[in-house]
């Protein structure tokens, strides 16, 4: 296939200024969209071209794809590199720059539309052998039949969005006196952020651990993981801190769990960077959840013990260059990221506003993917992630000290962010002894 020349970048904040340094070391020109609300950010300021396509919340910008696609038009560019959220897994997105013959960095319309419904996702995985959690075949019809499925795999159940993602439309039911409610407003949540209110029910697992698997898939049916990431500390299925590898694996079920998300990659025929996110149990048994067909926030962690570049992988297998070989990948080292958003670190909830001071952390190891900047005005109108910090060492002790080092060297006034909880995270016993699942910080 062609190289790629002209990439516009359909996205914001700090994946945008990630990707633009990728597309720009590798000889190519990037463009970049922003909307009124970022008319001063960084990337705006750095970017080979820069096209405003609306005003400041996303339904007219961000996810305006009229404008997206007349900005790449008036750019003349080659190929649209979605990042995550926004249009990163939107079907009829990838189909329009098809018909306008601009290239999308990522998986085919086929392989999204595979795994998008997580409840055929989770049908398609069962065919392909991998492990899943019990629950319903397919999605529900009604409350009745919901009763009927807990009833028969025995509470407690969780209710999911099969549209859904991020926590939303999603409740766990411990008693069939709570389904009904919970059923009514999980399908009205989901309905609200997703368009759709389709629920679907599995066994609820106890105490689990979320541990995620990335992969690249080439044209030519190589597929390659990139080791595995443990993404349990959350908050309302937000993740906070993610590292990797996951030190509660043994050598024979990290193995095993990476064979499994290959296996799983070359039976629906992947294509691109993806994420295959399981749960993993008290006696170490693991359970497909979903896939992520598209670059996940935490890839980071990945591309420090691996040494790769996930987004230089992705443009170009879109090239249509083979991958490496498992063997060529060495994995090493530890790898920890936080996700510093611009919320009260005590309540979570958002503080947008103008960054008056700011002392960014370094060193040898010490990595920081932002786009925030002195004087900077943090939107309203967004997702509150302002920042990523990730650091490496030779083992997880080594890495806890490094990062709690260059949290604090980590200064932001002017507004509130999750800094000063991310350092009592590294000090916290439980954090630092392993003891943690998906639930610790909610208990």
């Amino acid at each position: 296939m062609a190289k790629l020349k002209k990439i516009l970048i359909a996205n914001r904040g700090e994946i945008a200024l990630r990707a633009l340094r990728t597309i720009k070391e590798m000889g190519k020109e990037a463009i970049v969209v922003y909307s009124k609300a970022d008319k001063d950010a960084s990337y705006v300021k750095f970017a080979d071209l820069a096209v405003c396509i609306g005003k400041d919340v996303s339904t007219t910008s961000y996810l305006n794809i009229p404008a997206i696609i007349s900005a790449a038009e008036l750019a003349d560019v080659d190929a649209i590199f979605p990042g995550y959220g926004f249009l990163s897994e939107n079907q009829d997105f990838v189909e329009i720059c098809e018909a306008h013959n601009i290239r999308f960095i990522g998986p085919s319309v086929e392989n999204m539309r595979l795994m998008s419904d997580k409840s055929k996702a989770k049908e398609v995985m069962k065919k392909a052998g991998v492990p899943v959690i019990e629950g319903s075949d397919g999605a529900l019809q009604d409350v009745q039949e919901a009763k009927e499925v807990a009833k028969k795999i025995g509470y407690p159940v969780i209710l999911k969005a099969a549209a859904g993602g991020g926590g939303r439309g999603m409740r766990i039911v411990e008693s069939e006196k709570d389904i009904e409610n919970a059923y009514i407003s999980a399908s009205s949540e989901a309905k609200s952020a997703f368009g759709d209110g389709t629920m679907y029910m599995e066994k609820y697992i106890k105490n689990p651990r979320h541990i995620e698997v990335q992969i690249l898939a080439d044209k030519h049916g190589n597929v390659i993981h990139v080791g595995e990431r443990d993404c349990s500390l959350q908050r309302r299925h937000q993740k906070l801190i993610e590292e990797s590898p996951a030190i509660l694996l043994d050598d024979e079920t990290r193995a095993k769990l990476h064979e499994t998300a290959i296996k799983a990659a070359k039976y629906i025929g992947y294509q691109s960077a993806g994420t295959f996110e399981f749960l993993v149990d008290a006696d170490k048994n693991f359970y497909f959840m979903e896939m992520n067909t598209r670059l996940q926030v935490e890839h980071t962690v990945s591309e420090m013990v691996s040494g790769l570049d996930i987004i230089e992988w992705m443009i170009r297998i879109e090239e249509g260059e083979k991958l490496p070989s498992q063997d060529e990948i060495t994995l090493k080292g530890h790898a920890i990221e936080c996700r510093i958003t611009a919320e009260d670190p005590d309540k979570f909830y958002p503080t947008p506003g103008k960054i008056t001071h700011l002392i960014t952390p370094g060193g040898r190891n010490v990595r920081l993917d932002s786009h925030i900047y002195c004087g900077y005005a943090i939107p309203k109108f967004y997702d509150s992630l302002i920042a990523k910090l990730i650091v490496w060492e030779e083992n997880r002790d080594r890495a806890i000290a490094k990062m709690k080092e260059a949290l604090k060297e980590f200064k932001i006034e002017g507004i509130k962010s999750t800094i000063d909880f991310h350092i009592k995270m590294m000090d916290n016993p439980d954090f630092i002894n392993n003891n943690f699942d998906t639930k610790y910080l909610e208990k």
